[in-house]
């Protein structure tokens, strides 16, 4: 569903044509880039299986460091939402710090 309002953005059309204070062009701009955060916010979201920090999800109450102790990564381009991700990086980069666990926030 997502999808087709992103996709509905192709019939946007800006009608003031001037170069200074053109809000018409800005706010245009402005929904192109919230239509794509939107989508990259909800299709990340999506995909995550489990509750962790901001990422909270009544389906899924619990994290689970097994399966989602990863980044995730977003792109958007053409209109398309696309999902990667990458290793968390475990250990600190020098021996000034320790190193520290994950865990559960507790608040």
């Amino acid at each position: 569903k997502m999808e087709d309002v992103v996709g509905s953005f192709k019939h946007i059309k800006t009608t003031d044509r001037s170069l200074v204070w053109n809000t018409d062009l800005i706010e245009t701009l402005e929904l192109q880039n919230l239509l794509a955060q939107a989508s990259i916010t909800i299709n990340a979201a999506e995909q995550r299986k489990e509750s962790r920090g901001a990422h909270a999800r009544e389906d899924f109450p619990d994290r689970d460091d097994e399966s989602w102790m990863k980044h995730t990564l977003a792109y958007h381009k053409d209109g398309k939402t696309t999902i990667k991700y990458r290793a968390v990086h475990h250990n600190t980069l020098d021996s000034e710090m320790d190193t520290i666990p994950p865990a559960k926030r507790v608040y």
